[in-house]
């Protein structure tokens, strides 16, 4: 699958890891910060995605596009959502750079304002501003086919914020769920 990332893609991840490490070590306003998965959690992602049965990639928080690319190693089409301008045109300028825009569809708004016209999700993963996290998984749940994957990040690092969530998952029978230690926490949910 991607035993080898292609050139455009590593250098553009490449350059995507600097700047948010700078991000994080120059005091950037948080929400101008790229914020963005470390690396195994995107190796982790399109792991999932590509395993995921038939159906939509979905992605809800694109920011700079440095896990929508992850994404797009599975070989699908990736919709994936971004609310902030900034983010959008940076988003844009990666998938460009690395060729990938026809794999790409990239919705500038409220993913909350769309997933209830996606009706067969295979894969979603989940990384936005915490406060919509319950909103999108309530979104999302049902429009999972079965054996669809909701990943969703920062279950660890965001405990006190994301526990109620990850409660309501780990008890929701539509789903087996569970929380992988990796990166900063990933909670993994199959839809049953």
């Amino acid at each position: 699958m991607f035993h080898t990332i292609p050139s455009a893609i590593s250098a553009r991840m490449l350059y995507l890891e600097e700047i948010d490490t700078r991000d994080r070590a120059d005091n950037t306003p948080r929400l101008q910060r790229l914020r963005q998965i470390p690396p195994e959690t995107g190796r982790f992602i399109a792991l999932m995605a590509v395993g995921a049965p038939e159906g939509e990639i979905v992605e809800i928080g694109t920011s700079a596009g440095y896990s929508t690319l992850w994404l797009t190693l599975a070989g699908r089409q990736v919709t994936t959502f971004e609310i902030l301008p900034e983010k959008v045109a940076l988003a844009r300028e990666s998938f460009a750079s690395c060729g990938v825009n026809h794999q790409i569809t990239l919705v500038e708004g409220d993913a909350r304002d769309y997933l209830s016209g996606i009706k067969n999700i295979a894969f979603c993963f989940l990384d936005a501003e915490k406060e919509v996290y319950a909103d999108c998984y309530d979104l999302v749940i049902p429009r999972l086919v079965p054996g669809g994957l909701l990943v969703a990040d920062n279950a660890i690092s965001h405990q006190a914020t994301l526990q109620p969530l990850v409660d309501q998952a780990l008890a929701d029978p539509r789903v087996d769920a569970l929380v992988v230690p990796l990166g900063n926490g990933e909670l993994v949910c199959r839809k049953i």
